[in-house]
């Protein structure tokens, strides 16, 4: 009895120690079964929301570039591309392996890719491949359990509807390279494109926009289920330039095959109505990425087309430069519109001589027939007595060898010497050097926009400057306004001294630019010619008469130039036209720009609101 009762003693004892250890346990997972459903069950609802919703940035799409009326230069269109988000990989080289194996992708994207993984934070989208065909999206989606991380989105990609035609003005987009994410990590964004050129350059920053967010529904090995929201990024603002699209197109008909450029302006407020380069290339090859081939044959063309010759080409003026040489010597008092030189052909100045472009001379000339004929030896004596640094403060004034506050980068300054600069190099400014630039040689370099800045200001009497930016995010640009200039401070009778010279230039006899002539008496162009040597022509072989510039390689040939404002009487637009080595103003650019300032006046875009021709505004994002 005394036993069975010792063993039920043990039993219970046993009996209550189990009871308490599974009463501590199950305390225990009571206890934890509040703390995680009740005390932080929010933190584990998100992590699980975690595992189910992966939430990434997405590019915004990019302003758009309008030309004056409305019409898309610049715009976006739908891009399907494969993304990888590195922390929902295990491995992300494994990853690239299966994707690799599905779509190819060269050793230069690969080791991108892996830069990029390591460079940014492994929750940001990382661009593997893009512009995807509708065959390589089934794939991906097929090979999705293989492709942990891979998801395919959609973006934009830039477009240009008009392809090379204001690939100069417009400019191009391409990725951003390590510095340019260095600086704003928003565009380690797939997908997303920077200004590299041009007025997508300028004004990058108003076109990108702002980042939106996408959240996905993913299985558990990371296969996209379906979309749960989406907050699109903020398109980046629309740009109007006061370029005319119809316009532009007719210049570049006009200038056909040459190497030329030519540049048209509302000569009352500066505002750039047509800015052309010929040749040119597709910008839209930037986008992808340009081949080498593609490269190599851009750079070995003699003729540039990768150069704005509008805004980077730098030429010597010559007969173009005639208006600043005499409008110097008539502020300067050095002459009056009345001073008479004798033109035998030539002028000697101590053992040099230099001669005029007509070997007979043109006897006796004044300051517009001087004009009219384009008389070398007149703007030598003119040059002689003003001196050159009246006609460098001239042409600086008038926007020649200064940097225009144009609203595209890449402008070059160009030149326009004086003493002291002379002094800088090493070397006393000589007299024979005044004597060149006062027919537009030696030093002297101007682009075709400061040409036509300059006779814009030569019809104006105003310091238009030029610019393409008309409206931003629908607003006007003050700088569209005229009064927004200053007057030059000239005097109205030493303009029109120079203007009635560059009437007589085209409408009278003996002019040197009748090709230039409008044909319409109530419509009249004021216009002045330039030729400008490449290369040094000895006396002795200008002397001979053998010597025959159309004759010489075409890279020896002089260039030739022409500048013009129209109507003369209520000047309202000015052009310049630059013709690399075509030779003769008169012959090869003149005519060009008669057609151009036609084309201009028949659309008058200045004055309209709505395009001549009745082009619809595209609409397209």
């Amino acid at each position: 009895m005394k036993r069975e009762t010792q063993r039920t003693s043990v039993f219970t004892r046993r009996a209550l120690l189990v009871m308490g250890a599974q009463v501590s346990v199950l305390g225990t997972l009571v206890a934890r079964l509040y703390q995680m459903q009740v005390e932080d069950g929010a933190r584990y609802n998100t992590m699980a929301e975690d595992n189910r919703i992966s939430a990434r940035m997405i590019a915004p799409p990019r302003g758009r570039i309008l030309d004056r009326f409305g019409i898309v230069l610049a715009g976006n269109s739908i891009n399907w591309r494969a993304d990888l988000v590195a922390e929902e990989s295990n491995n992300v080289s494994d990853t690239l392996d299966h994707f690799a194996a599905i779509i190819p992708l060269s050793d230069y994207e690969r080791a991108r890719i892996e830069r990029e993984v390591h460079r940014h934070r492994k929750f940001i989208p990382i661009l593997i491949k893009e512009f995807l065909t509708w065959d390589e999206m089934a794939k991906i989606e097929v090979n999705a359990p293989d492709l942990p991380g891979v998801v395919v989105d959609n973006g934009t990609k830039r477009i240009y509807p008009f392809s090379d035609k204001f690939a100069h003005v417009v400019g191009y987009v391409a990725p951003p390279n390590d510095k340019d994410v260095a600086d704003d990590p928003m565009l380690s964004l797939p997908g997303l494109r920077i200004g590299k050129a041009g007025i997508e350059k300028f004004h990058d920053l108003e076109l990108r926009g702002r980042a939106g967010s996408v959240q996905l529904e993913v299985n558990a090995v990371g296969r996209v289920i379906r979309e749960l929201d989406r907050v699109e990024g903020v398109q980046g603002e629309d740009v109007g330039l006061s370029i005319d699209a119809g316009l532009q197109q007719a210049v570049l008909k006009t200038l056909g095959d040459e190497s030329a450029s030519a540049v048209v302006m509302d000569c009352r407020n500066g505002e750039v109505l047509a800015m052309a380069t010929n040749p040119s290339f597709d910008p839209s090859l930037f986008n992808s990425g340009v081949s080498q081939a593609q490269w190599l044959k851009w750079t070995s063309d003699r003729r540039t087309p990768l150069i704005n010759k509008a805004t980077s080409g730098v030429y010597a003026p010559g007969s173009t430069f005639k208006m600043a040489v005499a409008l110097a010597g008539l502020e300067s008092k050095a002459i009056t519109p009345f001073d008479r030189f004798q033109c035998p052909g030539y002028l000697d100045v101590g053992n040099a001589r230099f001669h005029c472009w007509r070997k007979g001379g043109h006897g006796s000339v004044d300051l517009q027939t001087g004009l009219k004929y384009s008389c070398d030896v007149y703007f030598y004596e003119v040059a002689r007595r003003t001196g050159i640094d009246h006609i460098a403060a001239m042409s600086h004034r008038l926007g020649m060898g200064v940097e225009l506050d144009l609203d595209l980068p890449g402008q070059r300054q160009g030149l326009v010497p004086t003493k002291e600069w002379r002094a800088k190099k090493g070397h006393r400014w000589a007299i024979g050097d005044t004597i060149v630039s006062g027919i537009g040689q030696g030093y002297i370099q101007v682009t075709p926009l400061q040409l036509c800045t300059y006779v814009s200001r030569v019809a104006t009497g105003r310091a238009v400057q030029p610019h393409l930016t008309r409206t931003l995010a629908g607003a006007l640009q003050p700088a569209s306004h005229p009064d927004s200039y200053p007057m030059l401070g000239l005097t109205d009778k030493m303009l029109h001294t120079v203007r009635q010279g560059m009437w007589a230039v085209v409408n009278e006899p003996g002019g040197t630019a009748p090709l230039a002539r409008l044909g319409d008496p109530s419509v009249q162009l004021a216009g002045k010619t330039g030729s400008a040597q490449v290369r040094r022509v000895s006396r002795e072989l200008r002397e001979s008469g053998k010597f025959d510039s159309e004759k010489l390689p075409w890279e020896y040939r002089p260039h030739a130039l022409f500048v013009a404002y129209a109507p003369y009487d209520n000047p309202r637009y000015a052009l310049s036209v630059v013709v690399e080595h075509g030779n003769a103003g008169a012959a090869a650019a003149a005519p060009l720009a008669r057609e151009i300032m036609l084309a201009t006046l028949r659309r008058d875009p200045a004055n309209r609101t709505t395009p001549p021709d009745g082009a619809q505004v595209a609409q397209s994002r």
